[in-house]
């Protein structure tokens, strides 16, 4: 999209709408879900965790959902500043939570819906790539 391009064509655009509706997403999802992870108002966490992950890393499973808390604030975080990057770390991520879930051998609805998001967070990347192409030099979109 170019830079000289009026507010009022981008409000109109669906490509431009689709982008900024998952890099929000994808950005507030992440930060609220890893900061849950400290808290576990939503759901106690380490219930979707497998056993060995834990076992092979030698750590609690708190501890274990501490620093996937981390991890997904920071690449919510990243999502907001660098779409392009930040949607690959969000599916990369998605794709360890789908592993997790299958290796649990239970929670099969959560690892569908996860892999919907994937799709998504692909999506993003398609979408910031695109629109990273329109800028001078080809920079990521910073809207």
């Amino acid at each position: 999209m170019k830079e000289s391009a009026k507010p009022q064509a981008l409000a109109t655009d669906p490509a431009h709408q689709a982008f900024l509706l998952l890099r929000t997403v994808f950005t507030v999802a992440p930060i609220l879900f890893g900061l849950d992870k400290f808290t576990n108002l939503l759901t106690d966490w380490t219930g979707y965790l497998a056993p060995m992950v834990p076992d092979a890393l030698h750590l609690p499973a708190q501890t274990v959902m501490y620093a996937v808390g981390v991890i997904e604030v920071i690449a919510g975080i990243l999502v907001a500043l660098r779409p392009r990057i930040g949607s690959l770390v969000v599916a990369a991520w998605l794709v360890g939570i789908i592993v997790n879930l299958l290796i649990l051998g239970a929670f099969y609805d959560v690892a569908l819906r996860d892999f919907g998001l994937f799709v998504g967070a692909l999506a993003l990347n398609r979408l910031a790539t695109a629109a990273a192409a329109h800028q001078p030099g080809g920079t990521t979109v910073s809207h």
